[in-house]
């Protein structure tokens, strides 16, 4: 029996849900989750059905008997099959803590996509990389060279069939042009504080002013740098007693977990753009099941 998802977007209006759950009993598929939301505020309407074929039907003849249904509501609507991963390549410079948990999360298969490729301007992880038997690119990265560089990687992309970005830690600024290209498509982790502190050194700018609550904050790359919408957050405890190296650590930690909370929401087709914000839908049941343990 086939496990499929449908993604719904469109204005807000009366009798979208009916329509979706009358179509899909009537083309014999039993839904097993659902999730809905309306924002007033700007009158648009997002839906998450995760549903069986009980009648064997493919995702094709779905997708092509549902059409008039999507047409007449002016729904920008996607159905996938939650069983195939996504092709992602992980972008990688100094920093190994995103990545390595990451490939664990692979490799027991609690991360669900197809890692196609690993890129960095560092050639630090390049054994790392290579004894989970995926492909290590490395791409120099200069302020002269930087238009070559970011071509390489859309050759990358391009070959691959890359359908997703994740900057695991990757400690260069990428450009207007590839963030639009590659818009809603690259996943980004970052320290957030509270307040907050940018620059150099901010877990001991952090220190010096006292800070509780230190966490991190996983988005959608935009040109704005650190600006796009939110996908995942999520903050840890620290005291006066603990020094700089102890936010440090603490910090990666979080970044780990937030990193890897967020890619799991958005190969769920759980999270949608909404503006400058997201709505991120919870997971559906199993859907935290490894495949394997250790």
């Amino acid at each position: 029996m086939n496990s499929f998802a449908l993604r719904v977007q469109c204005t807000s209006r009366r009798g979208i849900v009916a329509a979706v759950s009358t179509y899909l009993a009537e083309a014999g598929c039993n839904i097993i989750d659902s999730a809905q939301f309306d924002d007033a505020d700007t009158g648009n309407f997002f839906m998450r059905v995760s549903f069986r074929s009980e009648d064997g039907l493919p995702l094709q003849k779905l997708r092509s008997d549902f059409a008039p249904i999507a047409d007449a509501f002016g729904m920008n609507a996607h159905f996938f099959d939650e069983a195939v991963k996504p092709k992602v390549v992980i972008m990688v410079s100094r920093f190994g803590h995103c990545l390595n948990d990451l490939l664990y999360r692979w490799r027991i298969g609690a991360l669900p996509v197809d890692i196609v490729a690993v890129i960095s301007n560092h050639m630090d992880y390049q054994k790392v990389v290579v004894s989970h038997d995926l492909p290590f690119r490395y791409i120099n990265v200069t302020k002269a060279n930087k238009p070559e560089a970011e071509a390489q990687i859309m050759q990358v992309v391009e070959e691959t069939g890359t359908e997703f970005i994740v900057l695991a830690r990757y400690m260069q600024i990428l450009s207007d042009a590839l963030c639009r290209k590659m818009s809603g498509r690259i996943i980004n982790i970052h320290h957030s504080f509270l307040p907050s502190f940018k620059g150099a050194n901010p877990y001991k700018q952090a220190l010096e002013r006292g800070v509780k609550l230190i966490g991190a904050t996983s988005h959608y790359v935009t040109a704005d740098l650190d600006e796009g919408p939110i996908i995942e957050q999520d903050t840890i405890r620290v005291t006066h007693a603990q020094c700089a190296d102890d936010y440090v650590s603490l910090g990666r930690d979080v970044e780990a977990q937030v990193l890897s909370r967020a890619i799991h929401a958005h190969v769920h087709g759980r999270v949608f753009i909404n503006g400058a914000k997201t709505v991120v839908f919870p997971a559906s049941p199993g859907s935290f099941a490894s495949e394997r343990m250790g």
